[in-house]
């Protein structure tokens, strides 16, 4: 059990430290974990996943605040209205759809999921885009479609978004990459909550109570790690960052598709 709360706390800060440099939830990282090392079975993960990515996302937002202050974030208010408009009706549905796949499956979609996730990353994650793809009307259609599949991909895997939130911010929107981080936590937290309050309806809901100790201790090791990240924001360069990013995460789907 000690060696387990010790897992618990170490992953949840490394985790949560990437969550907060980025501006992420972290938890395409953290679940292949749950689902590994600490077998919890697939959609028991997944609400974990989600519970710990609450975390990160609430602490991440204000510990980024030095490098991007609440000003900036509560300026570009529409956008993260726009995105909203989208998100929380897939959370809600991507939630739904979570709970009625059998374990086998749930692991596939996750797996290949993680592979789309690392190809934005890879190929839209890139701070030298300037200027937003479209604007008025247009924009704001395409910012409720993007912000439905994100939340579909949000819930089905319980995570943040950010990874696909990030790179639509500065492609759709025009956003600075830093900027785009903050905005993605703001548009990531009431996403989450909503499938968070859809995953509550489910039995398997029950693994949060079942493990509760688990769970505090990797909550108080993400919000160490969050803050961590957020204290090195605009120090780490994403040049090297992000390929190193994409590599966990396809060594992730790897491990996930191949688990039984």
């Amino acid at each position: 059990m000690k060696k387990r709360w010790i897992g618990a706390f170490a992953g949840g800060s490394v985790i949560g430290a990437l969550g907060g440099l980025i501006g992420l939830g972290g938890a395409e990282f953290r679940l292949p974990l749950l689902i590994g090392p600490f077998g919890f079975a697939a959609l028991q993960a997944v609400i974990l996943n989600k519970a710990m990515s609450l975390v990160v996302v609430a602490s991440a937002l204000p510990f980024r605040a030095a490098a991007v202050p609440f000003a900036d974030v509560g300026a570009h208010w529409p956008i993260i209205v726009n995105l909203l408009g989208g998100s929380l009706l897939g959370a809600w549905f991507g939630a739904g759809w979570a709970t009625k796949l059998s374990s086998r499956n749930l692991y596939r979609v996750i797996a290949v999921l993680l592979v789309v996730i690392a190809g934005v990353l890879m190929f839209g994650h890139n701070p030298a885009t300037t200027g937003a793809l479209v604007t008025g009307m247009m924009q704001a259609i395409a910012g409720v479609i993007a912000g439905f599949a994100i939340g579909v991909v949000a819930a089905l895997l319980g995570v943040a978004g950010g990874e696909l939130l990030i790179p639509t911010l500065i492609l759709l929107f025009g956003v600075d990459i830093k900027l785009a981080g903050s905005l993605s936590l703001a548009v990531s937290l009431p996403t989450m909550l909503v499938g968070f309050a859809r995953y509550s309806q489910d039995k398997s809901f029950a693994v949060l109570r079942e493990n509760t100790g688990f769970a505090t201790v990797m909550a108080i090791g993400s919000i160490v790690g969050s803050f961590v990240g957020g204290w090195l924001l605009g120090i780490v360069p994403s040049g090297i960052l992000i390929p190193l990013l994409v590599a966990i995460l396809l060594l992730s789907a790897a491990k996930v598709w191949r688990h039984k």
